[in-house]
C-alpha cells in the first residue's frame, strides 16, 4: 500500500523534488506553456528551494521528448574545466586530489542549458518561467528537513566560506526546520536577468539572448571571473564566452519485460547514465526477472550485478570527446551475457570486481582509497519530470553543492564545483584535461513502449541514481508494481565502488539497506557475504525518484513522487 497516493491527469502532470518547483511547472502549463517551459520553471525553483545543492551557475542536464515527431533529444547540462588547466601542473601541486574551492570550478552549464531548452522549444518567456524563482528567493520559504540534512552534515567545509555560512547557516549553526531562508541577492541576480530580457525588447529570442549575455558576458560573468581571480581560479572570460551545452540525441537500448517491448533512454557517456542501461542488461541476463522479490537471492543478485557496472564505470567512463568509450559493447546484450556469468549466485565479491575485457581497450583499474569513517550521504542534486497535453516530455536533474566552494559574493551563488567528479589521477579515463566534462553523476531518464507510453523519471542521489532508478524499473516493469508502489519500495545500495566525488573513497563490501527490508534478508544477505548495514525506513539517502508516465491509448497521466524526499507530483 503507498505511502503517497498515485497523482492523476488528463491534460498535464509534473513530479519534482520540491513542492514548490512541482507548483512552479504546474502554474506554468496551466497558462498555457508546454512541458519545457514548465521544466525549466521547476530547475529554476529547485535553485531556490534546493540551493544548498542546486546551483543557478552549476549543472542541468535534459531529455526531452518532442510530441510532434516522437524525438527524444538531451542537453548535455555540463561545463568543461578552464582552458587554462594545466593538468600535470594541477596534479603535482594537489598532489593527485581535487581541493575544495574554486579550483574544481568547471564552466557553470545551467543557464545556457536553461536558455537552450527555451530557445529551441518552449513557448514563454524567460521572466513568465522564472516568476516562482524570483518570489521566493526574494520572499523566501521554509527551509525543508533534506537541505538541512545536507547542510549539517557538511557543516565543516562550509564553515571555510563566511557567505556561503550566512546564508546557509547564519549565526554558524544549523537553523530549525522551517525557519524561513530567504535569499536577497539570488532572487535579485534572478530579477536582474528577467529585467535584461525585458530590456531587449518584444522578440522572445532577443531576451533570450540577452540573458545569455548578461550571464556569460556580461555583469554576472564579471563578477564570476573577478571572484575566480581572488581565490586563484582558473576560469577566464573566453570559457565563458564561448560556451554552449551540447544537443545530441539520447543513448537507448531495447528490453523485453513481461511480454512488452520497452525502450530505455538516458544521456551519453558524459554522464554515468548510460551505465543504467549495462545495470539492467546483467540484472536481467542474470535472471533477476524470475527471482521472488525481496528475497535475499534478488537482493544479492541486484547489488552484485550494480558492483560489475561500477567496475566497468571506473575502468572506461569518460567524456566522450577526449575518451574512446566503448559504449554500444558496454550496454550491449552480448557483453551483459558475458559479464553475469562473474556473479556467484552463493557469494558476494569482496569488493568492486575486476572492470570487464573489451577487445581494443584497456581499462582502468584505480587504486582507491578506503572508507574508515561512517558513510555520508553525497553531495547531491534534484529531479523533475513533466508531461504535457500535447505528449511533450522533460526530465532535468539539476545540481551543484555550495559546501565545497565560495559563494560569489552579491550573487547568492556558488559556480559549478563538478570539477569535484573528476579525477586528478593520470591515467584514469575522467582524469582532469583542459575543456574537459567531469564524469556527472546527474543523470536523467526516460523509458517508453513505442505507441504504448511514455515515462520520463529520475532521482537525486550521486552514485546512488544508477541504483535507485535500475531497482524502480525493475519494480514497475520486471514485477507490475503501480508507478507509486515502484518508487516507494525498499532499495539496497552498493558502496564497493570508489565515490564519483573526490576523495573518491570506497567501502568494500558494504551494502546498506533500508530498514523496510527484514531482519531475516538482511541476515541472509550477511550470510552470503555482504557487509550490511541497516538505514532508516524512508531515507534520503536512498535517493529520490520522480516519474510521470503517459498512456498514449486513453490520455491518462500518472505522477510518482517519492516519500522520502520533499517531493511532490501534480496533476490535471
Amino acid at each position: 500500500m503507498s505511502v503517497v497516493a498515485v497523482t492523476r491527469g488528463h491534460h498535464h502532470v509534473v513530479s519534482a523534488g520540491h513542492e514548490l518547483a512541482a507548483l512552479a511547472a504546474f502554474e506554468a502549463l496551466d497558462q498555457g506553456g508546454n512541458a519545457i517551459d514548465a521544466g525549466v520553471a521547476a530547475i529554476l525553483t529547485l535553485q531556490v528551494v534546493y540551493s544548498e545543492q542546486v546551483s543557478v551557475a552549476g549543472v542541468a542536464p535534459m531529455i526531452i521528448r518532442l510530441a510532434e515527431t516522437g524525438e527524444l533529444v538531451t542537453i548535455a547540462g555540463v561545463g568543461g574545466w578552464p582552458r587554462a588547466l594545466d593538468p600535470d601542473a594541477f596534479i603535482k601541486r594537489h598532489e593527485g586530489v581535487i581541493p575544495l574551492g574554486v579550483r574544481r570550478t568547471v564552466v557553470p552549464a545551467a543557464p545556457d542549458a536553461c536558455l537552450q531548452a527555451l530557445e529551441r522549444w518552449g513557448t514563454m518567456t524567460f521572466r513568465d518561467v522564472a516568476a516562482r524563482a524570483v518570489h521566493y528567493a526574494s520572499g523566501g520559504f521554509a527551509r525543508h528537513p533534506v537541505m538541512l540534512d545536507y547542510v549539517r552534515r557538511y557543516a565543516d567545509d562550509m564553515r571555510h566560506w563566511p557567505d556561503n555560512v550566512a546564508i546557509w547557516m547564519p549565526g554558524g549553526e544549523v537553523p530549525a526546520s522551517g525557519d524561513q531562508l530567504v535569499q536577497a541577492d539570488l532572487g535579485s541576480v534572478l530579477q536582474f536577468l528577467c529585467d535584461e530580457e525585458r530590456a531587449a525588447g518584444g522578440d522572445r529570442q532577443a531576451g533570450l539572448e540577452a540573458i545569455r549575455r548578461a550571464f556569460y558576458r556580461g555583469d554576472i560573468a564579471s563578477r564570476i571571473l573577478a571572484h575566480q581571480r581572488s581565490y586563484d581560479g582558473l576560469l577566464a572570460a573566453e570559457d565563458l564566452e564561448a560556451f554552449r551545452c551540447q544537443v545530441v540525441p539520447t543513448v537507448s537500448r531495447r528490453f523485453r519485460l513481461r511480454g512488452e517491448e520497452i525502450e530505455v533512454h538516458t544521456c551519453g557517456a558524459w554522464c554515468q547514465g548510460p551505465f543504467l542501461l549495462e545495470a539492467l542488461s546483467i540484472a536481467l541476463a542474470a535472471g533477476v526477472a524470475d527471482l521472488e522479490y525481496g528475497s535475499d537471492a534478488y537482493l544479492h543478485t541486484v547489488a552484485e550485478a550494480l558492483k560489475l557496472t561500477f567496475a566497468d564505470r571506473e575502468g572506461y567512463l569518460g567524456d566522450p570527446d577526449f575518451v574512446d568509450v566503448p559504449l554500444d559493447t558496454l550496454i550491449g546484450e552480448a557483453y551483459a551475457a558475458g559479464r553475469q556469468k562473474a556473479i556467484d549466485p552463493r557469494q558476494a565479491s569482496p569488493g568492486m570486481p575486476p572492470p570487464g575485457s573489451i577487445r581494443g581497450h584497456a581499462p582502468f583499474v584505480p587504486a582507491f582509497g578506503k572508507g574508515e569513517a561512517p558513510l555520508q550521504p553525497p553531495p547531491d542534486t534534484s529531479i523533475v519530470c513533466v508531461i504535457d497535453g500535447e505528449g511533450n516530455g522533460l526530465c532535468s536533474t539539476p545540481s551543484d553543492t555550495s559546501w565545497d566552494t565560495p559563494v560569489v559574493p552579491g550573487t547568492g551563488f556558488a559556480v559549478s564545483a563538478r570539477g569535484a567528479q573528476s579525477w586528478a589521477v593520470r591515467g584514469h579515463p575522467s582524469c582532469l584535461a583542459p575543456g574537459k566534462r567531469p564524469r556527472l553523476t546527474p543523470s536523467p531518464c526516460f523509458v517508453l513502449s513505442p505507441g504504448r507510453w511514455i515515462m520520463p523519471f529520475g532521482t537525486p542521489g550521486g552514485d546512488v541514481q544508477i541504483q535507485a532508478n535500475l531497482q524502480t524499473l525493475l519494480n514497475h516493469l520486471a514485477f507490475g508494481m503501480q508507478i507509486q508502489d515502484a518508487v516507494e519500495a525498499p532499495r539496497i545500495a552498493t558502496h564497493s565502488h570508489p565515490d564519483t566525488f573526490a576523495p573518491h573513497i570506497a567501502h568494500p563490501g558494504l551494502l546498506t539497506a533500508e530498514g523496510r527490508i527484514d531482519d531475516g534478508t538482511c541476515e541472509r544477505l550477511a550470510t552470503r557475504g555482504h557487509r550490511v548495514e541497516r538505514l532508516a525506513n524512508w531515507t534520503h539517502w536512498m535517493g529520490g525518484v520522480c516519474a510521470v508516465r503517459k498512456d498514449l491509448v486513453t490520455g491518462e497521466i500518472e505522477g510518482a513522487a517519492d516519500p522520502r524526499r520533499w517531493s511532490r507530483a501534480m496533476g490535471w
